[in-house]
């Protein structure tokens, strides 16, 4: 789905088929019914054009009968056309629009969030595969605006196309059935009137098309330009709802109002610029339909009437026949707006397509803007997890090294704590251990069939049952309620284990009503009932004060014997058990961009004592705040 036509027929060529071509066939049929209505239409409104000429023709013996019967049967072919066959091809059209977009919804849904992390690397890297220099912006707005705009827009436009094939089908073998002798162009014989119908709308409709797709271009591009305003500024607004304490306590309001202003500027801009191409095109097209249904469509048969060769009823029905025919050869004009925005709305959908495609293989992908020579491999589990001459880099090919560590091992059951001043790379080495860091060369090793668990300061919680939540990544099917009650009541969390199976409470999703300190609890029992047999912790006690952070240790501790554990904290020196017994092993210590690790027991008296201080800064020295217990909500 990388090309536009790709994108348009992998519907119809995926494991749904059967619905696709189903639907497909059905409007096709009713498109086709609808032109062979208007062939009827004409048919009837010459009928009636004819009985009104002729009401008080003395041979007409029953003109009210006539004029009525006349204006009956146009009504009811108006009503079979437009309710029986465009009404009801409308709710196919629709079905399918709906079955459509579900689909390419689905696949993009699981093409974003596979077992890769290609939602990740998508909007967190450059896209230089993709020659843009950017990843693409606003993926909400891609997936769902886009994908479907341009289902709607497709389909609108097969439609247009079913119907000029079956148009000049119907309407051409009408023509050519009442087609007579024009004078001038007797060499044409009884074609005459056919041929010159067809010539007049061959004249007018493309010199107009030309028109309308130069002007569809400009919409095109500032239908683009629009997408792109509008996303981005709905996405500054999604961000200030998940960030509003913090501009509540820095007092920025003033700020962010600055920075809606300045994007919604770039809205209002394109929108004033937008609005003027559209009204220009309105009139075009308001001035173009005019011309061809009362000047262009009666003219082809106009010679003929007035040298007598036709009667009024034939001139009528040949007027109406050609006015079809121009409308339905029209349909490129008419939708030119919603083409120009099919076009914008394929373009950002094709261009996620591709940069999805392109970070399948992320190493390949990263190599592009950088050095990424990272390999991952397993071993035995009795072996534990290896690191060996890991060196990460930011991006750039001429970048160096701004962490080297030559070779690390982490044992079964071994807790390592990594210590190092802010900055140092302790986030970015836990990162690049899962495989979360793009540039730099090394060798991660992990242990055969062993879980691991990465567990980060900032806890998003999605909006769904409490259960599922403790669960997570698990299905909440696959362990019991017991089960999740246990581990919540380990982690400190018993209070709300009633509510296991609400997805919210007074009102509030879970996210909203969990305090930092209480979400990090719930990381603690989804350590506790997932068991894993690595974990990583980064900065995962972060909004818990000492008590707690001993408590999250200590439960851990006790309920995850065999478990490896590789722990950045703030702190210079890990933390204790209220026993005064060490919870960490080994200490993994980061300094001058080399990390270099040593079991605690090892370190000198002097530098353990130099490491509780407060590390040293090159600007303000270090304040020093009494420490104050959270208090959970």
């Amino acid at each position: 789905m990388r090309s536009f036509w790709g994108l348009m027929r992998a519907y119809w060529f995926s494991d749904r088929w059967k619905e696709a071509w189903g639907l497909t066939l059905v409007i096709a049929l009713l498109t086709a019914l609808s032109s062979k209505a208007s062939v009827w239409m004409a048919e009837a409104s010459g009928e009636l054009v004819n009985s009104i000429a002729f009401f008080h023709d003395p041979a007409n013996m029953a003109p009210l009968a006539s004029l009525l019967t006349s204006a009956g049967t146009l009504l009811l072919l108006v009503v079979v056309k437009d309710a029986g066959f465009i009404g009801v091809r409308h709710l196919f059209s629709t079905t399918l629009h709906r079955k459509w977009r579900g689909w390419l919804n689905g696949r993009f849904n699981a093409a974003l969030l596979d077992a890769n992390h290609t939602h990740f690397h998508v909007q967190h890297n450059t896209d230089a595969a993709n020659g843009s220099g950017m990843a693409p912006d606003n993926i909400d707005q891609r997936v769902q605006d886009s994908i479907k705009g341009m289902t709607g827009g497709a389909i609108g436009l097969a439609m247009g196309v079913m119907g000029v094939a079956t148009s000049l089908f119907f309407v051409g073998q009408k023509l050519l059935e009442i087609s007579t002798v024009v004078p001038g162009l007797e060499f044409l014989g009884p074609y005459g009137s056919v041929v010159l119908a067809f010539a007049v709308v061959a004249a007018y409709v493309p010199l107009n098309t030309y028109i309308a797709m130069k002007l569809g271009g400009v919409m095109e591009r500032l239908s683009i330009r629009m997408q792109q305003a509008e996303g981005s500024y709905r996405g500054e607004l999604t961000v200030l709802l998940r960030r509003s304490f913090h501009v509540a306590a820095s007092r920025g309001e003033a700020v962010q109002q600055a920075m809606h202003d300045r994007l919604y500027l770039d809205i209002d801009r394109t929108w004033a610029r937008l609005n003027v191409v559209n009204a220009g095109y309105m009139s075009f097209e308001s001035i173009y339909g005019f011309i061809a249904a009362r000047i262009v469509a009666y003219g082809p048969g106009l010679v003929p009437y007035m040298h007598g060769q036709i009667n009024l009823k034939g001139y009528i029905t040949g007027a109406e026949l050609v006015n079809s025919l121009i409308s339905q050869c029209s349909w490129f004009i008419q939708v030119m707006p919603a083409i120009a925005t099919l076009r914008a709305n394929s373009q950002r959908v094709t261009d996620l397509a591709m940069a999805i495609e392109n970070v399948q293989e992320p190493p390949a992908f990263y190599a592009a803007t950088g050095q990424s020579e990272f390999s991952f491999g397993s071993q035995n589990a009795l072996f534990g997890l290896t690191v060996r001459n890991l060196q990460l880099m930011h991006e750039g090919h001429e970048a160096s090294p701004f962490l080297t560590v030559a070779n690390l091992r982490f044992r079964r059951g071994e807790w390592t704590f990594v210590s190092g001043q802010s900055g140092c790379g302790k986030t970015s080495l836990v990162k690049a251990i899962n495989g979360l860091w793009p540039y730099g060369r090394g060798a991660i090793v992990f242990p055969e069939g062993i879980r691991s668990f990465y567990a980060t300061q900032d806890v998003k919680l999605p909006q769904v049952s409490l259960k599922q939540l403790v669960c997570l990544p698990d299905h909440p099917g696959t362990h019991s309620e017991a089960k999740v009650a246990v581990a919540m009541h380990k982690a400190g969390l018993g209070d709300f284990i009633e509510h296991l199976g609400d997805e919210t409470r007074q009102g509030k999703s879970w996210d909203q009503l969990l305090s930092g300190g209480q979400k990090q609890k719930l990381v603690a029992a989804r350590i506790l009932l997932l068991q894993p047999g690595l974990l990583f912790l980064d900065e995962a006690t972060a909004a818990l004060d000492l008590e707690a952070k001993i408590a999250f240790h200590q439960v851990i501790k006790d309920n995850c014997p065999d478990v490896t554990v590789i722990s950045v904290m703030h702190e210079a020196m890990p933390p204790k058990s209220a026993m005064g017994a060490e919870f960490y092993d080994s200490i993994l210590s980061i300094a001058d961009g080399i990390g270099s690790k040593k079991a605690l027991a090892s370190l000198p008296a002097e530098l353990t004592t130099l490491l509780a201080q407060p590390q040293p800064t090159d600007e303000w020295p270090p304040l020093r705040f009494p420490r104050v217990r959270q208090k959970e909500k």
